[in-house]
């Protein structure tokens, strides 16, 4: 009998190159989504990434109490806590968590997309999530939106091995505790999470409705586990989700049209890289699905069902109570990446070609270079400000940006007047807050309270499209904007010192107008 230490040379070679090959794939791949996704880690914050700082910096236990206000789940903003602790809070720094995150998407990819289908829909996974412009983006974004596409690409293995394999009741129960922890971590992470967790759901309801005798039972047991688990898990956080909601909610976003929906697998997968998805992973799924399906086929079917209910379920949602943005797809890029992977797999020679469009298509798609000029705006004014002069911002929520580029001692006030807690935008029932205001009763005091010789900076958006400004938040944000400023100029108190920028004013996304003005008497 040949024992392992009497193998030809030639065997042992072979399997040493074996065992390399995954490993030096898989950080070539890694590489590259590296060198793709480090262009733009330095540019300025735009309101969001903000946000993410101002909640954050702040003591662990201050941070749930602090999303009462905004109306995000804790475990990003806990992450980034402990991330900015060690790693500070510069730009680069605070995005390094999402690009980790993106980064071990590829391996992450690889691994699910192997078990569930096999070593070449493996590969195929892995190339897609190195070269996906959604992660690409989202990769230098300090957000949470990467973190949430890691999560659901274990979810999406947890519930295929869980759910659709033959393996035992046993067998299965770990799969089931794994996405209890998962989707619970989701749920944590982001609210459209929800949606991700009821289309599982539903989905396991329909493989247990179709299913017979010691397999239905072997199904409602597992899920039980994955979807119970999941929901005690997620209870504490409950009753602040249900004051969010009643509170807080989406003002800014309006209910989507048929079209958005229909472009969200171009938002998810990269507006050029779908067509080549779509045309050759949907021949190659056609082969998987050929006949009865086997286990990888039932897999790639429910992932396929996943993914498209969840972007339905928002959707239809968002005609509900308007909460839509395409950053917020997040969640369905998962499933999307290894059916992809999975029905390339199985399209041959066709399969590979189409991977090799897609992966160039994606590659080729980039993170924004520019997401607000607030930081050029601070650098420009902040030299002339002192401690106690006023930065009045009439988009409430740009605060906690303006906050981590101006001086420290700089005074705050909003639409409805000085702010408290500048880094949090308080969301509850804001549209009706900002509804009551009127510059006579909230900015006249703030222009009262100062003394000869301070400063005020009124900034503003700069509205280009104002279509879209149509949501009753950004409504509101844009009349008042106009009678504040009005109002400020009608006051012979001041007198104007500088403006930023000046005009011509450039087209840039998220902009924003600093006028700083001179108290000269009371």
């Amino acid at each position: 009998m040949t024992t392992y230490a009497s193998r030809p040379a030639w065997d042992l070679r072979s399997v040493t190159r074996a065992r390399l090959a995954v490993p030096l794939g898989l950080a070539a791949l890694t590489l590259l989504s590296l060198a793709l996704r480090t262009n733009e880690l330095g540019i300025g914050f735009w309101i969001d990434e903000g946000l993410s700082v101002g909640i954050s910096d702040r003591p662990l236990s201050d941070i749930p109490h602090a999303l009462r206000l905004d109306g995000s789940p804790p475990l990003y903003y806990l992450l980034l806590h402990v991330w900015m602790s060690v790693f500070g809070t510069s730009e680069e720094a605070v995005r390094a968590l999402s690009l980790v995150c993106a980064l071990a998407a590829v391996p992450v990819a690889f691994w699910a997309a192997n078990m569930l289908f096999g070593a070449r829909a493996g590969w195929m996974a892995a190339v897609l999530a190195a070269t996906n412009p959604f992660l690409t983006r989202f990769a230098q974004e300090g957000r949470m939106y990467a973190l949430v596409a890691l999560l659901a690409i274990i979810a999406c293995a947890a519930f295929g091995r869980a759910f659709t394999g033959d393996d035992s009741a046993r067998a299965r129960r770990p799969w089931a505790i794994a996405l209890a922890v998962t989707l619970a971590a989701m749920l944590y992470t982001h609210n459209w999470a929800l949606f991700f967790a009821t289309a599982c759901g539903v989905v396991w309801l329909f493989l247990l409705f179709r299913a017979h005798g010691e397999r239905r039972r072997d199904l409602l047991t597992t899920g039980l586990f994955g979807f119970g688990g999941a929901l005690v898990l997620y209870l504490p956080w409950v009753p602040t989700t249900l004051y969010q909601a009643a509170h807080t909610g989406a003002p800014w976003s309006e209910a989507p049209p048929v079209i958005a929906l229909l472009a969200s697998p171009g938002q998810m997968l990269g507006s050029y890289a779908q067509v080549a998805l779509i045309l050759v992973a949907g021949a190659g799924l056609g082969k998987l699905w050929t006949g009865s399906l086997s286990r990888a086929g039932r897999a790639a079917a429910c992932l396929l069902a996943i993914a498209l209910l969840t972007v339905v379920l928002a959707w239809i949602s968002s005609q509900l109570s308007p909460a839509w943005a395409n950053r917020y797809l997040a969640v369905g890029v998962a499933p999307l990446l290894l059916v992809g992977g999975a029905g390339l797999a199985y399209a041959g020679r066709l399969g590979i070609a189409g991977l090799i469009v897609a992966a160039a298509l994606g590659a080729g798609q980039t993170a924004p270079d520019d997401k607000s000029n607030v930081r050029d705006v601070a650098e420009a004014i902040g030299p002339s400000l002192r401690a106690g002069d006023v930065v009045l911002s009439t988009q409430p929520e740009q605060v906690s940006a303006l906050r981590y580029y101006l001086p420290k001692g700089v005074k705050f006030a909003t639409l409805t007047g000085p702010v408290e807690d500048s880094g949090v935008t308080d969301w509850r029932d804001g549209t009706e807050r900002l509804r009551a205001t009127s510059a006579p009763r909230d900015l006249k005091p703030v222009l009262d309270a100062m003394k000869p010789g301070q400063r005020l900076a009124l900034v503003q958006p700069i509205i280009f499209d104002i279509r879209r400004w149509r949501a009753p938040w950004t409504e509101l944000v844009r009349l008042r904007s106009a009678e504040w400023s009005q109002y400020l100029s009608n006051d012979r108190r001041f007198s104007v010192a500088a403006q930023e920028p000046e005009l011509p004013i450039e087209r840039r996304p998220n902009p924003v107008q600093a006028t700083v003005v001179v108290k000269t008497r009371d």
